[in-house]
């Protein structure tokens, strides 16, 4: 698999597009496409998927080692990003994430992000 070096860096909330909805909101597949600043990109390829599930801020410290443990390799509540590098019909290549920490009463789904671009 290709190295691919980052261009731009944009963190930057988007808007997700899926054919049929995730099974599991807080633990998504790949979207099949991506909106950002108004524009509509069709995710054409999916190069790489991970998942970073450590804890940041104040929820570093707030559980017991042998539990952080566990946490660390499945998640834990509102904890953890599900990232995507992919390919859209502009040719260009992407890291999105997904951050499953809720961002408020009424954002209890977490968000999308535009992480960066690469070549």
């Amino acid at each position: 698999m290709p190295e691919y070096t980052p261009i731009h860096f944009f963190d930057e909330h988007i808007d997700v597009i899926f054919n049929a909805p995730p099974v599991h909101e807080k633990s998504p597949p790949c979207p099949n496409g991506m909106i950002w600043n108004g524009k509509t990109f069709q995710i054409t390829e999916s190069l790489s998927e991970w998942v970073d599930f450590s804890r940041r801020g104040k929820m570093a410290n707030n559980m017991r080692p042998e539990h952080a443990a566990v946490a660390s390799t499945r998640g834990s509540l509102n904890v953890g990003r599900f990232y995507f590098q992919v390919k859209v019909d502009s040719g260009q290549i992407f890291e999105i994430y997904y951050d499953r920490a809720m961002k408020g009463v009424d954002k209890r789904k977490g968000e999308w992000f535009l992480y960066r671009e690469l070549e």
